[in-house]
């Protein structure tokens, strides 16, 4: 009998955070959105508003880079008084993965994943100590796009992609409103067939 292989769910996800590293700064609010679904007979998009996940949490360290505050706007002092505790949080986020997830193995996708990775495994490992992604679960999406275009990594910007490509919602830098345009992408990146050739 052939092994069936799992199915991915695929999870756009968006954070915003007070400075470049997580421990020494905090990840103070987490947006994701399913993006997908990929089995053996292809991807298929999902609706990106219909299942999402989103809070805004207490920061974990007293250190904040003005800039990186700047970006997404949150109020450090509110979140410290309004923000969910990361371990109430982080578990309600893994428990939300699992039910949309399903019977799919889920997989976090970014834009770009390397920074929202690294503060959402942080944050998972230290507050649940587990990652229901486990320690690999993650798809860049500039990754995605420079193989798909044969362009190099470098080179990869949103405003040198094809427009067809790209979101029509705005990158407003609320993570959640985030998620829901990177699902989008990740979508139509998923569909294309990459430029013609010459």
């Amino acid at each position: 009998m052939a092994h069936r292989t799992r199915p991915s769910l695929y999870i756009s996800v968006d954070i915003e955070a007070d400075g470049p590293i997580p421990g020494p700064y905090s990840m103070l609010s987490l947006g994701a959105a399913v993006a997908g679904r990929q089995d053996a007979d292809g991807y298929t998009p999902a609706d990106p508003e219909a299942a999402t996940f989103y809070r805004e949490l207490r920061p974990v360290a007293d250190d904040f880079v003005p800039e990186a505050l700047a970006v997404s706007g949150l109020d450090r002092d509110r979140l410290r008084i309004e923000g969910a505790e990361p371990r109430s949080a982080m578990w309600e986020f893994t428990t939300w993965v699992r039910r949309v997830s399903d019977d799919a193995q889920p997989v976090m996708c970014g834009y770009p994943a390397s920074y929202d990775w690294t503060f959402l495994y942080w944050y998972l490992i230290r507050f649940t100590g587990g990652s229901p992604f486990g320690h690999s679960g993650c798809l860049d999406m500039k990754t995605l796009y420079a193989t798909k275009a044969r362009v190099p990594l470098r080179a990869v910007a949103k405003r040198a992609m094809p427009r067809e490509l790209l979101s029509s919602r705005r990158h407003t830098h609320h993570a959640l409103d985030d998620a829901i345009e990177q699902a989008e992408l990740f979508s139509n990146l998923m569909a294309w067939d990459g430029p013609p050739a010459d």
